[in-house]
C-alpha cells in the first residue's frame, strides 16, 4: 500500500509538471496526420458503464438491454473466466459483491454461476450495496421470477456469458475489459485473455475494443487476436500521458479517468494531442469524478469521443438537450471552432 501511495505521489508530481508542457505538445502533435481510425468517427458515444450500474444491476443482460433501449451507443463491460473455461460478464474476481453467492468466479462452473441472482444487492442509485433494509433491493429475486419485471426474462438478471451478449447485440459496439483474480495474479488475467481471444476470433466481431489494466495480459491478447482493436493498459497510458510514448499496435482509443491522484487527465489539450496522434478518447468516472450533469457536460466540452456513465439516462438527456452529434447521426460538435 505504501508503494502505491508513493507511486501515486510521484506520478502526481510528474503530471503537475506536464500540465505546463501539454499545450505545446498538443500543438506539435496537431501538425501530424492522424491515421484512419473509425473510432474517431463514432462520436459522441454514450458508453453505458457496466450497463449503467447506478440505474440497473451492473453487468447484467437487463442493464445492457435497458441501456441500448434508452439510446446508448456502446456497452462497456468486464469479463472473468469460469472453472470450465467460459468467459462471463462480471467485474469482481468473486461473486460476493453483486450476487447471493460466495467465492471466486474461477472456482465455479458456468452452471453454478448461472444459478446466482446478479441483482441481489442492487440498490437504485447506488449500484451494489450491502447492509440496506430488505425493501431497498427492488430487483432481488427477479432472477427466479419474484418479482417479475415486465419486458424482461428471469435470465436477464443472471451473470451472462459474453457469448450471449455478443449474440444479443450484434450491431452494438462493445467495450470489454479483461479482469483477473488480483493485480499480482497475472496468470489469471492471461487465462481470461486467451479464452476471450478464442471467442472473439471465432465470432468475427471487430466492432469491439478490448482493454485491461494489466498491460502484459493485453499484449498477450493482442498476440492471439491481432485484428481486435485495443485501448491500452495503465502503464502504457501513463507513458503516453507523461512522455508521449505511443501505445502498442492495435490501439484505437485511450480510455482514461477524469483525474488521477487529483490531477486532471481529460483536458482539451490532452484530447487534441490524442486526436492528432490518431486515437479516440473515452472517459470513465468510477471513483475519479462524480457521475453528475456538471461532470458529463465538462467532459463533452473537453471534446471527448465517448463517455462511460454509471447513469446513462442522465447522459442521454444531456446529449439530447444539447443536440450533440452521435454515431451516424448529425448534430452539434461541442468543440467546433
Amino acid at each position: 500500500m505504501r508503494l502505491r501511495v508513493l507511486l501515486a505521489t510521484v506520478v502526481a508530481m510528474l503530471m503537475s509538471l506536464l500540465m505546463c508542457l501539454t499545450p505545446a505538445s498538443a500543438t506539435a502533435a496537431g501538425a501530424r496526420t492522424a491515421p484512419d481510425n473509425p473510432w474517431l468517427q463514432r462520436r459522441v458515444m454514450n458508453m453505458a458503464h457496466s450497463g449503467g450500474e447506478d440505474e440497473a444491476p451492473m453487468n447484467t443482460m437487463y442493464a445492457f438491454k435497458r441501456a441500448v433501449n434508452l439510446g446508448a451507443d456502446d456497452i462497456e463491460l468486464d469479463v472473468q473466466s469460469t472453472k470450465d473455461g467460459h468467459v462471463v460478464v462480471i467485474h469482481n474476481a468473486t461473486v460476493d459483491q453483486t450476487t447471493n453467492g460466495h467465492g471466486y468466479v474461477v472456482d465455479k462452473t458456468l452452471g453454478q454461476i448461472k444459478q446466482l441472482d446478479a441483482a441481489y444487492w442492487f440498490v437504485p442509485g447506488h449500484s451494489a450495496q450491502h447492509g440496506q433494509p430488505a425493501d431497498a433491493y427492488t430487483l432481488r429475486g427477479a432472477r427466479h421470477g419474484h418479482p417479475k419485471v415486465p419486458g424482461y426474462q428471469n435470465k436477464d438478471f443472471e451473470i451472462p456469458t459474453l457469448k450471449n451478449v455478443l449474440h444479443r447485440f450484434p450491431n452494438t459496439p462493445i467495450n470489454i475489459e479483461i479482469k483477473g483474480t488480483s493485480d499480482s495474479d497475472v496468470a489469471s488475467y492471461k487465462r481470461t485473455a486467451r479464452l476471450l481471444a478464442q471467442l472473439l476470433n471465432k465470432s468475427g466481431r471487430t466492432d469491439v475494443i478490448v482493454t485491461s489494466f494489466n498491460d502484459e495480459a493485453l499484449g498477450y491478447f493482442h498476440s492471439l487476436a491481432p485484428k481486435i482493436p485495443l485501448a491500452p493498459g495503465q502503464n502504457e497510458l501513463l507513458q503516453y500521458f507523461l512522455f508521449g510514448v505511443k501505445p502498442m499496435d492495435g490501439t484505437v482509443a485511450l480510455q482514461v479517468p477524469v483525474t488521477f491522484s487529483g490531477i486532471p487527465v481529460v483536458t482539451k489539450s490532452f484530447v487534441a494531442r490524442a486526436h492528432a496522434d490518431g486515437y479516440a478518447v473515452h472517459v470513465w468516472f468510477s471513483g475519479t469524478a462524480p457521475d453528475d450533469a456538471a461532470t458529463y457536460n465538462a467532459m463533452l466540452d473537453s471534446c471527448v469521443d465517448g463517455l462511460m456513465p454509471a447513469k446513462p439516462t442522465l447522459l442521454e438527456s444531456i446529449l439530447d438537450a444539447r443536440g450533440i452529434e452521435r454515431p451516424g447521426q448529425p448534430g452539434v460538435d461541442p468543440c467546433a471552432s
